[in-house]
């Protein structure tokens, strides 16, 4: 019986790749949030990175080129592979509220190599999110040159609360994830090694 690897080695590749950049965009970016507060709150400099504003920024910038061009081969890789539509799709309301329900009362399934309608809704939310902070990481990098998004996205301070909004949602799905990769641990070996899944087994 044919099998193929659950996490084909492109995916694995960038989704390691992803995590570092994001790690490190976060980070960075949180102490650059500090120098220049939207909110009556600082983070704590222990989980920031570069120390200082300069830092931070040299330290933002090279993971955001690393971030913008992952992401790129992401929509490349899962568009031409039919990864985006073996896994995100279909959706919808009444299976999310399905799923949501069966998880809360710890009765939802979990198949190697499917999404169920929550997880498929939770990395399609993740993306928009990632889009969103960089269209408006660019815009308030360059509000001059790009005068017309920065327009587009209500101004300059506008800007970045949406690029804040991006990043917390971002958060967010990465505590979400992490707490369902500690809850079902075997999750994660396929990530790291891609794990193999027979073809029967795979929408």
């Amino acid at each position: 019986m044919a099998a193929r690897p659950i996490h084909p080695w492109p995916l694995r590749l960038m989704h390691w790749l992803n995590a570092l950049a994001l790690v490190i965009m976060i980070g960075s970016g949180w102490q650059i949030y500090d120098a220049h507060q939207l909110f009556r709150f600082t983070i704590p400099p222990s989980i920031t990175i570069g120390e200082w504003l300069a830092g931070a920024i040299a330290w933002h910038f090279a993971a955001m080129w690393l971030f913008v061009l992952n992401g790129l081969a992401y929509l490349v890789w899962g568009t031409a592979s039919g990864h985006f539509r073996r896994r995100f799709l279909p959706l919808s309301p009444r299976a999310v509220l399905r799923d949501l329900w069966l998880a809360a009362t710890f009765r939802l399934p979990h198949r190697p190599g499917r999404y169920n309608a929550v997880q498929r809704l939770l990395y399609l939310g993740v993306l928009a999110c990632g889009t969103l902070s960089i269209v408006t990481g660019l815009a308030f990098w360059k509000p001059v040159q790009l005068w017309w998004l920065s327009d587009l996205l209500g101004g300059f301070r506008e800007t970045r609360f949406l690029h804040f909004a991006a990043m917390s949602g971002i958060v967010a799905f990465l505590v979400v994830h992490l707490v369902l990769v500690a809850a079902v641990p075997k999750v994660l070996a396929p990530m790291i090694t891609g794990g193999r899944l027979h073809e029967e087994s795979v929408p």
